[in-house]
Order: C-alpha cells, then structure tokens, then sequence
C-alpha cells in the first residue's frame, strides 16, 4: 500500500490525465467539503478552482458542506455549548436554529460567493429544496462508545427518501449545486443531518462515478496519530478491520458509515483527501499516484497495473 511519488509534469502529465478526461465527461462527482476546511477563505477558493476545473473538463459536479466548526464558534458566541457524542452533534432547538444560520446562511453563501469570483455558475439549496431529502428525527439510540444508555439526538434526522430531480436539471443545464445538509421531515420540521451522510445519500441517487470527501487529515491512517501512515487504498473488508482495531475514530466513524453507504449503493469508488493540500482534488482524481485515500468495495475491483502504481 506504500504509494510512489509523482512523476511528470506539463505535457506528460496531461497525456497521462487523458484517459482519465474521456473516462468521466459528463459523469457526476460528489464533494463533499469539511466545516474544518472550510474555515479560511483561501482554502475555500482553491477547492472552488479545482472543482472548478473539473465542471470545465465535462465533469458534472455537486458540492455538499458541513459546518461543524462555524456553528460551533457561533454557538460559542451566543453563550450555548454544543455537545458531540461519538462524532456526531447533539441537536437541541438553539442548535438547530444555529446550523440553519450557519449552514444555509454563512458557509453556503461564502461557497456561492466563491464560484462567482471563478466565474462557475452555482446554486445554492439544502436537503429542504424541492422535496430533495425526506427525513425523520431520530429516536434516541445506543451509540459505539457512548456508554449503555441510548443517546437522544435532537431534531437530528436521519433520511427516508431522496428525491435528486433537482438536482439532475441543474447539472444537465451545467450549474454546480451547492447543498446544506439541513433538512426536513414531510411535515416540514427542521431536522440537522450529518454531511457526510448527505453526500453518500446524494452519490447513490444520482449513481455517481465518485464520492470525494475531504478532510482536515491526508486520508485514512493506519495510525490516526501518524500522517505517514496513509494508506493509499483499502476495501470495505480493510476499512471494517481499521474500525474494529479502534484506529477510526470520533469524525471518522460517521465518514466509515457513509463511505460504505455509498459503495453499497452503486458508488464505485470513494476518495479521502485533505483539504488542504494544494491541487489535492486534481492530484486524486487525474494522477496514479493520488495523495489521499481510495476506497472500493474489493481490493479486486483495482488492476494490478494500478495497484502496482498507487492506484487510480
């Protein structure tokens, strides 16, 4: 699993990009970006730019975002602590009018605001827009590491249907949607779903060539605690293993769950990456070598020639 340096540049490296250019015109990628990556104006322009890049290259893009580490701050300000449990927030009435402030006002319009600078028309909606999410609020549940008693979550939902019409006009008339992952049950209540749960859900309904997750860490590590740890590629098989030894953790344990939604659900292959290392996004996506994570269902789903080089 040790991956080998890029090699290449200029013209080599967009021979070597080609198959991969006339491979996913007009396939539809997922991306999903992290509130932790989200928290510095250039780091939100440059993943604008790469998706941008992508959406020039015929590629159909959808960008969902969280907002974890905005609403936080937010709720910090007004005085009202937030409460995680196992990587997932606790939803009270105050944080849910939070997340509706943060995610469907702030982060959601900085991203907007964005992909107007990069000249990409977006459209800006949540899991409530045109029927796009049905959820329900989650009954109280026991959770991994949470102890014996079950956990109430909130107005926390979890989703009963996807409805991406929506979201299959706009990408055919080449907009990139921006989601908020805020949604409602059908009787309109508010309900806060986690992003990354949103965007599998999402990947599945539009059979989506890839699910892109980035992240504040390279990818997934062997050792959480140590970055040069990254594994280059694993399967559902590898990633059950890493969650059963305890080297996945808090946020990585809802990412875990949505990962192997998405495989599940006809995504074929899924990307960690970090948000902030420069061109990660292209780096994964056209290059060999990647410098994330990629996540298949079976290790066989990968040529030799690509395990060899790094993978695809």
């Amino acid at each position: 699993m040790n991956r080998k340096r890029p090699s290449g540049a200029g013209f080599g490296a967009l021979r070597a990009a080609a198959p991969y250019l006339r491979l996913y015109r007009d396939r539809v990628f997922v991306v999903k970006l992290g509130g932790e990556v989200l928290s510095r104006a250039s780091r939100i322009e440059a993943l604008v730019e790469q998706a941008a890049v992508l959406q020039a290259l015929g590629v159909r893009v959808l960008i969902v975002h969280g907002g974890g580490p905005q609403s936080t701050e937010l709720a910090t300000r007004l005085k009202h602590k937030a409460r995680m449990v196992a990587g997932r927030r606790v939803t009270g009435a105050e944080d849910l009018k939070v997340a509706a402030c943060v995610l469907n006002g702030e982060v959601n319009t900085r991203l907007l605001a964005a992909c107007r600078s990069c000249g990409v028309p977006a459209v800006g909606l949540s899991g409530v827009d045109a029927g796009l999410i049905v959820a329900r609020r989650r009954p109280p549940v026991k959770v991994e590491g949470a102890g014996e008693e079950p956990v109430d979550f909130g107005f926390v939902g979890d989703i009963q249907n996807v409805d991406p019409a929506v979201l299959k006009m706009l990408l055919e008339k080449r907009f990139l949607p921006i989601v908020s992952p805020l949604s409602a049950d059908s009787g309109g209540g508010l309900l806060n779903i986690n992003a990354d749960t949103v965007a599998a859900a999402l990947a599945t309904a539009l059979q989506a060539e890839k699910l892109v997750l980035t992240m504040a860490a390279p990818g997934i590590l062997s050792d959480r605690s140590d970055a040069s740890t990254l594994l280059s590629y694993l399967d559902l098989a590898g990633l059950r293993k890493l969650r059963a030894e305890g080297a996945l953790a808090n946020g990585m344990l809802p990412k875990a769950m949505a990962i192997e939604a998405a495989i599940k659900g006809g995504v074929p292959r899924v990307h960690l990456v970090s948000g902030s290392t420069q061109d990660a996004l292209l780096r994964e996506v056209f290059t060999n070598e990647g410098c994330g994570t990629l996540v298949v269902r079976s290790i066989d789903a990968l040529s030799t020639a690509e395990q060899e080089a790094g993978r695809q």
